[in-house]
């Protein structure tokens, strides 16, 4: 076999033990899940921001932007959820570069996954703890969900996953809302069958266990663009694109019809400051039509400290190593406008 085996990781139950939550973390995750799911089934109608870099790189600079949406959301929280952003996978379109936090805790450093696995439940358990947030992030892994179950807000099945069966059956074991995104071929059939699924029982190989899941009511469709044959970025936030999303779920009888608009990826061409004008247009279909208001729930930004993006040793403070992302001023400026648009 063509793998060097170099030793065996602790599994979940091992690692929540040494690193639990306490009883006021339990209460506080346990009343935003409600928040959140309420904004999912429409018995609430707050907004909600998905938001923060586009990966979780060093716990310091990650804790400071957790820190300013907190003082932030104070201000916007009579109309918005906040949801901030702690991806610990990154997924690579080649395979190459950095993997994220889980593979590598010191992006300067070689891979280690028993380290990586410590420092991605030390950050998300520090935003709970010192920040009441419950947090975001990918499912890239699905065996891997595990170490952050008791902890995650959200969780979002990327556009090249969205098609896997692994990914697909293990959302529909989450109690978390789980967004599922169009593929990088833009065809929403291949999401809304992934919703579907997501949001059925079924009985499956996990970790090793065979497990029957209960089906997740509140998975849900995000909207991220996709790429032509040509490779030319395509957007699908337009009005019409919503419009047909909705048709698609009535078609489906899907529950809880629910849309995440990603303002990044393809909708922006990668061309991260267009999110401002993208989140924009967004809350003004919203305000337009009010089918389009019951299914548009929120949005998906990436957003850091610093503006843009930096390559691995550069050592800014706050700035992607990943995707570039919105800075602070734009980020906070872009919240309030939304707030006071919604």
């Amino acid at each position: 076999m063509q793998m060097n085996f170099h030793r065996k990781l602790p599994i979940p139950q091992e690692v929540k033990k040494e690193f639990p939550l306490t009883e006021r973390m339990e209460k506080v995750k346990a009343e935003r899940d409600e928040s959140i799911r309420a904004v999912f089934d429409g018995s609430s109608d707050k907004f909600i921001l998905v938001i923060g870099p586009c990966s979780a790189d060093h716990s310091e600079p990650v804790l400071e932007y957790i820190s300013r949406l907190r003082r932030l959301e104070e201000q916007v929280s009579d109309k918005m959820i906040i949801i901030p952003r702690i991806y610990t996978n990154k997924p690579r379109t080649n395979g190459q570069g950095y993997k994220g936090m889980l593979h590598q805790p010191d992006p300067e450093e070689k891979p280690d996954m028993y380290k990586g696995i410590v420092a991605i439940r030390e950050l998300h358990l520090a935003a709970l703890r010192d920040y009441d947030y419950t947090c975001a992030d990918e499912m890239l892994y699905p065996e891997n969900y595990r170490y952050l179950s008791d902890i995650l807000a959200y969780n979002a099945v990327g556009a090249r996953s969205v098609e896997n069966q692994q990914h697909r059956l293990t959302a529909s074991g989450l109690e978390t809302p789980v967004g599922m995104k169009n593929p990088t071929g833009g065809d929403l059939m291949v999401m809304m069958n992934s919703i579907a699924a997501a949001q059925g029982s079924h009985t499956f190989l996990y970790r090793g266990w065979e497990v029957t899941s209960e089906g997740n009511p509140y998975a849900h469709a995000i909207l991220r663009g996709y790429v032509d044959y040509t490779g030319r970025s395509v957007s699908n936030y337009h009005y019409e694109d919503l419009l047909r999303v909705e048709e698609l779920y009535e078609k489906t009888g899907l529950v809880n019809p629910s849309v995440i608009v990603d303002t990044n990826h393809n909708n922006s061409g990668k061309k991260y400051l267009e999110q401002i004008r993208i989140a924009k247009d967004v809350v003004h279909s919203r305000n337009q039509n009010a089918g389009i208001k019951r299914l548009v729930k929120g949005l998906m930004i990436e957003s850091y400290l610093e503006d843009g993006a930096q390559a691995v040793g550069e050592h800014v403070f706050g700035k992607s190593i990943t995707d570039p992302c919105l800075g602070w001023e734009k980020t906070e400026r872009l919240i309030l406008d939304i707030a006071e648009k919604l």
